[in-house]
């Protein structure tokens, strides 16, 4: 008989967001029959001691001089590293440091601590990232089937995609018809309401939290959380430029954006701007 694959999930400077995420995994009984837990901050496990693992999981950001189970943080982490065969990192403060510090594989553009052992991580973000992410992740590693990485250790089959693919909203965007306000059913929330799905690697407008919503499909704008620019200034706010988004979505070329923009203002759908104003009525 085979021993189960050995886990080790760690926190970092977190707010366990990620690990209530990683809960609602409608499976995760079957999940957790999988693997023995060596540690778990918040589920029941062993008391934590440093040891070899199969998956080292690393939830939260780096801070020097910050203590965790009464080790150094940074000394902690480079140890455990070292006595794993795999690692995942669980969020975006974990991947690229959020809101609290430093990531262990970025620290936003610039290379991280660990990066140095980037060929034995795999980079989960997101604040939180759906549980169904975790979950893919996981099953992957204790099946020992190979995971499809692009250049931030992001895993193709969730990250190849934007926010924006999916959202129910895409026709309004298409055709420079605006939300002024959120809660909204219908409109963009793009250029008014500052949505950052154009430009965030996530498919969460294909699996769907709780497996029915979104935030676009809840009239709130995609806040851009799985990338190393989250949290962004103005978190509600496109920039533009004479009525152009300063950043243009991302695989567009300027000309080609400029031109679509132009026809799709000076042709106007009267048809989705009819559904706007009806809601607004």
């Amino acid at each position: 008989m085979h021993s189960k694959p050995k886990v080790l999930w760690i926190d970092a400077v977190s707010c366990y967001g990620c690990s209530h995420s990683f809960y609602n995994y409608p499976q995760i009984k079957e999940l957790l029959n999988k693997i023995e837990f060596l540690y778990h901050p918040l589920l029941p496990s062993n008391e934590f001691k440093i040891q070899k693992s199969d998956i080292l999981i690393i939830e939260g950001a780096l801070k020097n001089n910050f203590s965790r189970l009464e080790y150094n943080l940074i000394e902690l982490i480079s140890k455990l590293i070292k006595f794993s065969n795999k690692v995942l990192l669980i969020g975006t403060c974990a991947v690229y440091g959020g809101i609290f510090g430093e990531g262990v594989l970025f620290n936003k553009d610039e290379k991280g601590k660990f990066f140095k052992c980037k060929d034995k991580i795999i980079s989960i973000p997101g604040c939180p990232p759906h549980p169904e992410w975790i979950a893919y992740a996981i099953e992957m590693l204790i099946e020992n089937k190979k995971l499809l990485l692009d250049g931030e250790n992001r895993p193709k089959e969730i990250y190849s995609y934007t926010s924006h693919m999916g959202c129910v909203r895409n026709e309004y965007f298409e055709w420079k018809v605006d939300a002024l306000d959120f809660g909204t059913k219908e409109g963009c929330l793009f250029y008014e309401q500052g949505c950052q799905g154009p430009y965030t690697h996530s498919s969460c407008n294909k699996i769907l939290w709780n497996e029915v919503n979104s935030k676009p499909r809840a009239g709130t704008p995609c806040f851009g959380c799985t990338e190393k620019t989250f949290p962004k200034r103005n978190l509600f706010e496109t920039v533009k430029f004479m009525g152009i988004p300063a950043n243009i979505p991302l695989g567009v070329s300027k000309r080609a954006y400029l031109t679509l923009a132009g026809v799709s203002k000076s042709l106007k759908n009267e048809r989705l701007i009819k559904r706007l104003i009806d809601e607004d009525n």
